[in-house]
């Protein structure tokens, strides 16, 4: 580990224990409980930089959309990703964005924490109860009501896939607004949404019928990732020929990572892109996607194509795709062969 990456550890853990008692989520003390209560403008706070941290808050986003149509929505966050990703959800409005060096840009820094405190909002939310900057930041905002991301043990009890990173803001909001006067949802968690539009998915359909041919329909597989989580040459390169033999009547293209390595060695067709909408369009015109717990997987997942996700080391409970027939394997257990019957599965 690097000089700086053991002062980043240091950074964190202190920081940490400074804030984990900061906050309870509050109440308007005006609030008649008779009444239920409309917002008209909320703060979500997720200063994070990560395209699959930010991906995920697109389910509560949606959500509050459909209780509150008229809602106007800021995002606290950190680097240039969110105004991207949420480009085409017009009710979020103003994004309040940290630099990621945060120690190369100390006068910038500082003057985006004051930032928060300048608008009043009808309610703040800290989607993650882990993170000491969310919930400073929860602390520091000017709004009538806080949700600081406190974990509840009856709605832990209530839903399975509670733990869900995407889904468990949702129900806590659900809860929340339970308590407000508004009435119990139990509808089903929105999917992760990057909200493509019709000319995104049509230029990026030309873009796959010049790589392969038209005339069948496509797989895509990304082979990379950070860390643990990238599988070696020595998995993909068997997997990759058993996808080949199995399904001759499907084109298989491979998204590359903006590194531009391939596990594979190139041997499929590929697609490269630095624009995450561009990508996310690509992957939105085949008929499924395949790769390990990344950013780009849940961007797949965002494309609204069906995603099998492949787990070995993070937990799927936490980040496992969902909606559109998505699933979460467990490559520790699952063999080459019941893999393909998965596969096989979705495709029929």
């Amino acid at each position: 580990m690097s000089f700086k990456s053991e002062i980043n550890v240091v950074r964190r853990k202190i920081t940490h224990s400074l804030t984990k008692n900061i906050g309870s989520n509050k109440l308007d003390k005006n609030h008649n409980s008779n009444l239920k209560i409309d917002f008209k403008n909320i703060l979500i706070n997720r200063p994070n930089h990560r395209l699959g941290n930010l991906l995920l808050i697109t389910p509560l986003v949606q959500e509050i959309n459909s209780v509150f149509p008229d809602c106007k929505i800021d995002l606290f966050v950190k680097g240039n990703l969110a105004p991207i990703i949420f480009e085409n959800y017009p009710s979020v409005e103003n994004y309040i964005i940290l630099p990621r060096k945060p120690f190369e840009n100390l006068i910038k820094y500082f003057q985006v924490w004051f930032k928060i405190k300048e608008k009043k909002y009808d309610l703040v939310i800290n989607i993650d109860k882990g993170s000491s900057s969310g919930r400073l930041s929860t602390q520091f905002a000017n709004a009538k009501s806080k949700f600081f991301g406190e974990e509840n043990e009856e709605i832990i009890q209530e839903y399975a896939d509670y733990e869900h990173m995407a889904k468990y803001p949702v129900y806590e909001f659900r809860h929340y607004l339970n308590q407000l006067g508004h009435p119990k949802q139990q509808k089903t968690v929105p999917s992760i949404n990057i909200k493509l539009s019709a000319k995104e998915l049509q230029d990026a359909k030309l873009v796959l019928d010049q790589i392969v041919p038209n005339t069948k329909k496509t797989i895509a597989i990304f082979t990379f990732a950070t860390g643990d989580k990238c599988y070696s040459p020595e998995w993909w390169n068997p997997f990759y020929e058993k996808l080949k033999d199995s399904f001759p009547d499907y084109n298989i293209v491979e998204v590359l990572p903006v590194e531009n390595v391939s596990q594979i060695n190139f041997k499929a067709p590929s697609f490269y892109s630095k624009d995450i909408r561009e990508i996310a369009a690509f992957i939105a015109n085949t008929s499924l996607f395949i790769g390990a717990d990344s950013g780009i997987m849940h961007l797949a997942c965002a494309s609204q194509t069906p995603v099998l996700g492949l787990f070995a080391i993070t937990n799927p409970e936490k980040y496992e795709p969902y909606g559109n027939g998505s699933i979460a394997i467990d490559t520790k257990v699952s063999s080459l062969e019941s893999m393909i019957d998965i596969i096989k599965t979705h495709l029929n």
